[in-house]
């Protein structure tokens, strides 16, 4: 049966679906890790990484490991509005930064996402685990105080409050009884279950746009230390951070375990919370990789990795499945990077920078495919991709064409899949925190930011001879400045980095370095 299923697929792919063809359509998992460095996955890391990580070694044994991917950004938010819509997030109003406690949604209402395109073609969709993108709160300006006002933060900065007030509760009970709108299930997911952000408020789980139980008290001030939550607010009586990941993954097993049985497609994104903040490791993993708990974290993430490729061959779709392993940008260095370097470990490989940062090390990232029948097992692949591209990749592999204003930045990367060896995409832009671009184009990399050692106003480094941009060449290289300058101006001015006409970015785009913007008119 198997090697029947495969050979329908080829030849509906290969025919176009062709009369008397049937176009089998695979499921899609697509997990993505949070804050995992480039070097913190053992198949990426064979000479200076110390963490055991089998499940996701194994994943990219049995699919192809890209080893030039990369997020939009080096922080959570804007990279997965890039995955998710195909869109680069720097055309929105989130230059830099994230989304903010208790925020507005990022994603527009009328922007298709990889899940509504996946409903388009009768896929059920389902999102697992961390948002970030924001939600429709509605939290009155006279109430904000109940919510944002708390002064207990991670590291003991500002006043911790010990107690919840009656004031507090009655205006928390008013807001999470209602539904709250603008989350996933208005995104184009079916269903959604997790944490929004897990070190934030609200300290609860939310099931579609509920929360799950009454968020009655404050997040003890033990539970900000440590690495742990970040910020003091509403929670559940005796919400504990270490439950969270299991739970996720407990809930995405049994997604999988509910669509077997030749009900249809499915598409089950994966935000995993971890191994981000919370560092909240579970009794057995703990000591585990003998560095720091971030380590250990990571251990307990790819067993969480390893339980969903089981469910998967559990549940007899695993062939007919598209499993996709990536992460949101670079390991974050104040988890104690310089320690597990001490100890032999190296969180971003042979990368300059960590997360945050427009260096390699803050957005290039693990990127794995596994997909039985189309991927050759054991592949590996050095073209230049982005999370923007599975947007255009799912497209392609469901035979759709994308409508003009979808996926603006998109590229497919279904060739790649297929074992061809050739550009899908010409240039990539990824961004700082802060929002300094850093656009790629073949080798070279150019980072519109001073360099204050070499004394230019921007930094070009070549990739293939410098992979750990410690040598800047703009200097000796004009042209290639003022040409990358010249394409990354174009790619603003047009609002889209695909073949189309030019589309309107959502507000105008902040230039990089600032005194040499020329502003362009509508954007």
């Amino acid at each position: 049966m198997r090697a029947w299923a495969c050979l329908l697929m080829f030849l509906g792919w290969r025919c176009g679906a062709a009369e008397g063809v049937r176009v089998i359509q695979p499921n899609i998992v697509i997990i993505l890790a949070d804050d995992l460095g480039y070097g913190d996955v053992r198949c990426y890391n064979r000479e200076r990484g110390k963490i055991a990580t089998p499940n996701i070694d194994r994943l990219a044994e049995e699919g192809m490991r890209f080893t030039d991917g990369h997020s939009s950004s080096g922080v959570c938010s804007p990279s997965r509005y890039a995955l998710l819509t195909g869109r680069y997030h720097w055309r929105t109003r989130l230059q830099a930064g994230i989304v903010g406690v208790f925020g507005e949604p990022l994603i527009a209402p009328e922007r298709m996402t990889i899940a509504g395109l996946a409903q388009t073609k009768g896929y059920r969709t389902a999102c697992i685990g961390k948002w970030h993108l924001g939600w429709d709160w509605s939290i009155p300006d006279e109430k904000a105080a109940h919510f944002r006002g708390f002064g207990g933060k991670a590291g003991g900065g500002g006043k911790v409050v010990a107690n919840a007030t009656d004031a507090d509760r009655a205006a928390w009970r008013e807001l999470f009884s209602k539904p709250i709108g603008g989350g996933p299930t208005t995104r184009g997911f079916g269903e959604y279950f997790g944490t929004d952000v897990p070190n934030w408020p609200p300290y609860c789980f939310i099931e579609n746009d509920r929360t799950v139980g009454m968020p009655s008290e404050l997040l003890p001030a033990e539970l900000l230390r440590k690495h742990q939550a970040s910020l003091q607010g509403p929670a559940l009586e005796g919400w504990r951070l270490e439950a969270i990941l299991p739970a996720l993954c407990d809930r995405a097993v049994d997604f999988i375990r509910r669509q077997a049985g030749g009900r249809g497609p499915f598409l089950l994104y994966l935000p995993l919370t971890s191994p981000h903040t919370p560092i909240a490791v579970l009794e057995e993993w703990r000591g585990k990789s003998g560095l720091i708990a971030y380590a250990d974290y990571v251990m307990e993430t790819d067993a969480l990795v390893g339980r969903v490729l089981d469910a998967l061959a559990q549940s007899g779709e695993a062939d007919n499945t598209l499993v996709l392993f990536t992460s949101d940008n670079g390991c974050a260095p104040y988890i104690g990077a310089k320690e597990m370097e001490a100890k032999g470990h190296f969180p971003s490989g042979p990368l300059r920078g960590y997360k945050g940062d427009v260096f390699e090390g803050g957005h290039r990232v693990p990127f794995i495919v596994r997909w039985p029948g189309v991927v050759r097992p054991g592949a590996a692949c050095g073209r230049l991709v982005h999370h923007a591209d599975v947007m255009a990749t799912l497209a392609d592999i469901f035979g759709a064409k994308l409508p003009d204003g979808v996926g603006e930045d998109s590229f497919s990367l279904l060739p790649l899949l297929k074992g061809e060896d050739r550009r899908v995409r010409e240039h990539a832009v990824s961004c700082a925190a802060s929002g300094i671009p850093g656009l790629r184009k073949g080798p070279w990399k150019l980072i519109l930011a001073p360099d204050a050692k070499s004394g230019t106003p921007v930094q070009l480094y070549n990739l293939d001879s410098d992979i750990g941009e410690s040598h800047n060449v703009a200097a000796e290289n004009a042209g290639t400045v003022a040409e990358m300058s010249a394409l990354i101006e174009r790619l603003v001015a047009e609002g889209r980095s695909t073949p189309g006409a030019p589309r309107q970015n959502d507000v105008e785009v902040r230039r990089f370095p600032a005194a040499r913007a020329p502003r362009a008119g509508g954007n």
